[in-house]
């Protein structure tokens, strides 16, 4: 568990920091760097197709908002190299930053040219495999030059550069003599990761360490760093680059177990012990501890309040919660905090009992698969407040002067804004979750969100802390959100002239909706947007249309099951399993994972999860999982449970 208290929630310490102190927007670096592409028939195949087919529309984005000019905020640029290694489009990326490169050179500083010069080298090595066997070596020669370019113009002390060039050489041939370089570059990676932003960059990394062990023959040592790793063996197809973990029993965390001092010795930040993070506040007269949310379930819950009196063994009592909204993972935990002595005093929105009905009539999976198997949905169900809240009320505990807002968006109608003016913080709960509303659930509210952005904007706290910590470091700032507040109501505007002109929602993806001037206002309003984009589509679409589409489609007019398709695809088009398998690997080494999914489904409708399908299934949603390990944490668990796959905590023991 991580105790800080040096830097204030959502400020950043120093410029390379920056580059990855973001949530929903880490990359999946590298995928498979010396070969998807196993021959270099395969890859031209690839370019073709890749030239002829429509490309993410996230990719397009981020090619649009990195040729404009050299992206400020770093982040943008190695989102686009992840965009272009998982879409395995490395030749593509490669020669897309190397004209970047030439046209932004003469205004780049030395440490901004070693970030273009690692990415170029990343995708480089991806594509080397697709390189002609007599221009190979050269070419990866060339392209351990660049990584020794990078090193040098960074000072050697810029964390991604070490990283990406300690994971490239790794994995390159013993004729290239680039063990030892790979292994100080990632040792300097352990002990140096403080400059990274979490601990989940380790996990390649160690990785990479116990795949060099093995290679020596020193197999307790390779399995000290696959232990390290989190990773069950050394035969890994994918690349988890990230700070969330998810196994059965605990479920889904955002981050590793971190206790945060926002306000010195008066707010405090849980984040990583479950799903949700709590908050407590000291009151102003210190007679008091004031909670903000219950979590999700008992268990976790009481982990994290004794982790918190553990860290602070002198905080006061704690006498009151305030209850941001009644989800699952904000109410879940209640019966803990009323097993204390004395009992808490609960706050939530008159209306809290409608969010709880609709959410017990919600896919009874959904709890499990999000929130582990402790997870019980009667402490949900038998939730409720000692004190109710239906209008602006402001009141004071052991000092503290605290307004309750009531907010009717954008994820839920029963939301409340906790304001503590003084402090300058304000709780804000999940009202900007990207998805608008849980996406299994009818519920959300758009024209709610955009109002509720106007309640912070207005107050314009110096903190907004909310309910999930990727939320609090991407939407940090009363300003970024008056911004993005503009950018969502074009973004409505053109969804819904789209809907009226019988476009279909791919169509609406497909179109890369961006509002103008948007690369005029501040720069770190731009992954924001991207993160809110799809779900905001998503959400209007469902909302504006019935459940017939009678535009340029007809979608849902027919009940096509996946044994419907099974029939036309073998019966019908008489194609067997291994044909089937075999087209859903091509689909897949083209980067096109969903589409692959959607192949290997009715396959399995008609021939079973057979050792062909499974096999095929699992690599499918590993690159799926992969794709959207930090984008889309909602796609991620529900990918990761498809095949049943967990991923552990980063041990922290080193």
């Amino acid at each position: 568990m991580t105790h800080n208290t040096q830097e204030p929630l959502g400020e950043k310490n120093n410029e390379m920091h920056a580059v990855f102190s973001f949530p929903f927007a880490v990359l999946a670096i590298t995928v498979g760097i010396v070969g998807w592409a196993a021959t270099k028939k395969t890859a031209r195949a690839n370019d073709h197709r890749h030239q002829t087919s429509t490309a993410p529309p996230e990719l397009e984005y981020l090619k649009v908002v990195n040729k404009a000019a050299p992206p400020q905020d770093p982040q943008l640029l190695f989102l686009l190299m992840g965009a272009f290694a998982n879409a395995n489009r490395p030749e593509e990326g490669a020669e897309f930053f190397s004209a970047c490169l030439e046209e932004f050179g003469p205004h780049l500083t030395d440490v901004q040219q070693s970030l273009y010069l690692s990415a170029i080298g990343l995708l480089r090595a991806q594509h080397a495999s697709a390189v002609s066997l007599l221009h190979r070596i050269g070419y990866v020669n060339d392209t351990i030059a660049m990584l020794d370019q990078a090193r040098k113009l960074s000072g050697g002390q810029v964390f991604v550069v070490n990283w990406i060039s300690g994971v490239v050489r790794s994995q390159l041939p013993g004729l290239f003599h680039q063990k030892q370089a790979a292994l100080e570059d990632l040792k300097w990676c352990v002990a140096s990761i403080g400059k990274a932003p979490h601990t989940g960059w380790l996990r390649e990394v160690e990785f990479r360490l116990a795949k060099l062990a093995l290679a020596d023959g020193d197999r307790r040592k390779a399995q000290d760093h696959l232990r390290q790793s989190g990773y069950k063996s050394f035969d890994n197809p994918v690349t988890l680059n990230t700070p969330f973990s998810l196994d059965t029993f605990s479920g889904y965390a955002f981050a590793p177990s971190t206790i945060r001092e926002v306000v010195p010795a008066r707010v405090y930040a849980l984040s990583g012990f479950e799903f949700t993070d709590y908050y407590f506040v000291v009151s102003d007269d210190g007679r008091e501890l004031i909670g903000i949310d219950a979590g999700t379930c008992a268990d976790s819950a009481k982990l994290a309040y004794e982790a918190l009196r553990a860290y602070a063994p002198n905080l006061p009592q704690l006498t009151t919660i305030f209850v941001t909204h009644s989800h699952w993972d904000h109410i879940g935990g209640h019966r803990y905090f009323r097993g204390l002595t004395p009992k808490p005093r609960f706050y939530a929105r008159s209306n809290y009992h409608e969010e709880i009905e609709r959410e017990l009539n919600a896919p009874e999976t959904v709890g499990k698969r999000f929130f582990g198997e402790r997870f019980n949905l009667n402490d949900v169900r038998n939730f409720k407040p000692d004190a109710t809240v239906d209008c602006p009320t402001e009141l004071k505990i052991g000092g503290t002067r605290i307004e309750l807002i009531p907010i009717h968006g954008g994820e839920t109608h029963d939301a409340m804004f906790i304001h503590l003016p003084e402090l300058g913080v304000l709780f804000a709960g999940d009202f900007i979750m990207p998805y608008i509303g849980a996406p299994f659930v009818n519920e959300g509210d758009f024209e709610g969100l955009l109002d509720a952005m106007d309640v912070v904007v207005q107050k314009n706290p110096r903190y907004i802390l909310h309910g999930h910590e990727p939320l609090t470091r991407n939407f940090s700032s009363a300003e970024l959100l008056a911004q993005l507040k503009g950018n969502l109501s074009w973004l409505r505007d053109a969804v819904l002239t789209a809907v009226r002109r019988g476009d279909t929602r791919p169509m609406i993806h497909q179109a890369n909706l961006i509002p103008p001037g948007l690369f005029d206002g501040r720069p770190d309003a731009l992954v924001p947007y991207l993160i809110l984009r799809e779900h905001v589509i998503d959400r209007l679409y469902r909302k504006s249309t019935g459940y017939w589409q009678a535009g340029t489609s007809l979608e849902g007019l027919d009940h096509l099951s996946d044994s419907d398709r099974a029939e036309l695809l073998v019966d019908y088009l008489g194609l067997s399993q291994k044909q089937l398998v075999t087209a859903a690997c091509k689909i897949a080494a083209d980067g096109k994972y969903e589409l692959a999914a959607s192949l290997l489904d009715p396959s399995a409708a008609r021939f079973g999860r057979t050792e062909s399908i499974s096999k095929a299934e699992r690599l499918v949603y590993l690159k799926l999982m992969e794709k959207y390990q930090n984008t889309d944490p909602f796609k991620y668990i529900l990918y990761s449970t498809k095949i049943s796959e967990q991923t552990p905590a980063m041990t922290t023991s080193r």
